[in-house]
Order: structure tokens, then C-alpha cells, then sequence
């Protein structure tokens, strides 16, 4: 087995981990299957038909999120009490090292890897997803595909403290809005994880207004993966793809994307690329475009 490639922060916290590292340490950590679709498939049942071994399953809108709500968005994030029942019931204690994996790269898993780190615990996203676990994003290094489970798998609950959103790693809607309307001369920096197509207004799946907070620079969280391995960019490929788009790692960063959880990706990647000063915007466009009396609304590129 190759020796596994780990990216390390700057707190020396294993943030992103390979599927060889995870197979050797599968009895040492919490493995949680994050997958959510849009297209009718119903993650608890796709993770049914097989999982990691021993993977739990964490639903994105019951488990992940509180109440969508017009003006709150379709993701808030859930009250500090639901969301420590919610690991109270997975069995993620306050010492354990989380491991989260969709089959979109990490565009899921990594909305629980952010929400366990700012409130202080391990977490890591599995690199290259369900797909790297199974072989299926082999790259010529000679990766066996690994077997999956089927069925649920129950853990007994343990005691978790409940640990308070820490305002330093969120933006609200009125600091948004403030760098929004500063954005001719931005203390605050303003980058929209959703794909070109929704954030030039030119395509709107799911929320009822296409477009993107005005003063917002498109950086589309699919980037961050590779295309060919379906893994995240280098920490130095990272860098370069944000300095591209005309960030510094000395910014004052707000992410936001539909509803607060794929921007949570682009966190994920600018914290491996040496970004320390990010925030999340959890209402995220959901919230700005609904709340009233209606904000202002850009569309196209620039």
C-alpha cells in the first residue's frame, strides 16, 4: 500500500485524508456518509445500498441544518443544542476524529468537517470521496477497490457538550450586506462557490432569484478538485486558482454558495491553501434573496 498523502494545517490538524490512511485507521476514527442529492435520490437509502464499513449516516437537512425558513435560508445552521444531540446520536464524541465522504468530492462531507472544526473537534475530509474508497478514481498508482457495507449500521449514543456557533467564523446578513455595499473599496471579500451559470443569473435550480449578492467574485467549488482524480488541488494549485481570482491570503474572506454548504468546500480549500482569515456566510444567497424588503440582485460575470 503507498504511503498516504496528508494535508496538514497550519494547527497541525489533518484536515483532508486518503483513502489508504483511512483504511489503516477505519477502527481508530467515526466515518460519516454526508451524501445528498438534488435530483430525487434520497441519500439515507443510496447509503443503504452500501457504505464505507462502519460509516454512519448524517443527513444534510435534518441533521446538518436547522428549519429552511424565506429570510433564514434553505440551510441555517442547526441551534448549538440540536446539532450536539445530533453527534450525541452518531456516537461523534468531543474527542473524536471524524472522517465525512459524499461521491461529489467533498462538496457535501465538507459542510460537517467545517461545522465540527469551528466548534472545536477533529474532522477530515475523505479525499476524492466514496469513489476513491472503492477504486473508482484509480490514477495508475495501483489502488485496490475496497469492499462496502449495506444495511445501517447503530452505534450507542455518548454525551457531547454543547459548544456555541463561535461568531469569529461567521458572517451575518447585515456584515454581508455592509461588504456588499463597500465592495468599490472592500474591507471584506466576497467569493460565491455556485457554478458560472447560477452565479451570472443565467441558471437558478433552486432558489426563486437567479444572480449573486452584488460586490461577490464567482469561484466555483468544483474547482478545487481535480478532473482527472476527482481530489482536491495541490495546497500550491489552490493558492495560485485564488490568487487568480484576485485573493490574498491576508483578505478578509466571507464564503457563501446557495444555502451555506458547498461553500463550505471552498473554505475547506482556501484553509489548505494557507487562508486563515475565512468566514461563512450560512444564509448564504438562499437568505439574500428572500429576505425583505428584497436586496439588491447582480447578475453576469464581472
Amino acid at each position: 500500500m503507498p504511503e498516504p498523502t496528508l494535508r496538514v494545517t497550519s494547527l497541525d490538524a489533518m484536515l483532508v485524508v486518503d483513502a489508504p490512511w483511512l483504511a489503516e485507521h477505519l477502527s481508530d476514527v467515526v466515518v460519516v456518509d454526508v451524501r445528498w442529492y438534488t435530483d430525487g435520490r434520497v441519500g439515507r437509502e443510496v447509503y443503504e445500498v452500501g457504505h464505507i464499513p462502519g460509516a454512519v449516516f448524517a443527513d444534510l437537512d435534518a441533521d446538518l441544518a436547522g428549519a429552511p425558513a424565506p429570510g433564514a435560508g434553505r440551510h441555517p445552521l442547526p441551534e448549538p443544542a440540536d446539532f450536539s444531540a445530533v453527534l450525541e446520536a452518531l456516537e461523534i464524541g468531543d474527542h473524536s476524529h471524524v472522517v465525512a465522504y459524499d461521491d461529489r468530492g467533498g462538496l457535501v462531507a465538507s459542510r460537517l468537517v467545517w461545522m465540527l472544526r469551528v466548534t472545536g473537534r477533529n474532522a477530515s475530509v475523505l479525499d476524492g470521496g466514496l469513489d476513491a474508497w472503492t477504486g473508482a478514481d484509480a490514477d495508475g498508482e495501483g489502488a485496490a477497490p475496497r469492499d462496502l457495507e449495506v444495511g445501517a449500521v447503530a452505534r450507542p449514543p455518548t454525551r457531547v457538550e454543547v459548544r456555541p456557533w463561535p461568531a469569529e467564523a461567521l458572517a451575518s446578513l447585515d456584515q454581508v450586506r455592509h461588504a456588499s455595499a463597500s465592495a468599490a473599496s472592500p474591507a471584506v471579500t466576497l467569493i460565491d462557490a455556485r457554478a458560472a451559470d447560477r452565479f451570472a443569473g443565467r441558471s437558478e435550480p433552486l432558489d426563486p432569484v437567479a444572480g449573486h449578492i452584488p460586490g461577490g467574485r464567482s469561484v466555483p467549488c468544483s474547482e478545487n478538485l481535480d478532473p482527472t482524480t476527482g481530489r482536491f488541488r495541490s495546497p500550491e494549485e489552490l493558492s495560485a486558482r485564488f490568487a487568480a481570482a484576485g485573493l490574498s491570503p491576508d483578505d478578509d474572506i466571507v464564503a457563501y454558495c446557495g444555502s451555506g454548504v458547498t461553500a463550505c468546500h471552498n473554505l475547506i480549500a482556501l484553509d489548505l491553501a494557507g487562508y486563515r482569515n475565512t468566514r461563512l456566510f450560512p444564509g448564504s444567497w438562499s437568505q439574500w434573496c428572500t429576505t425583505e424588503p428584497a436586496l439588491p440582485v447582480a447578475t453576469g460575470l464581472d
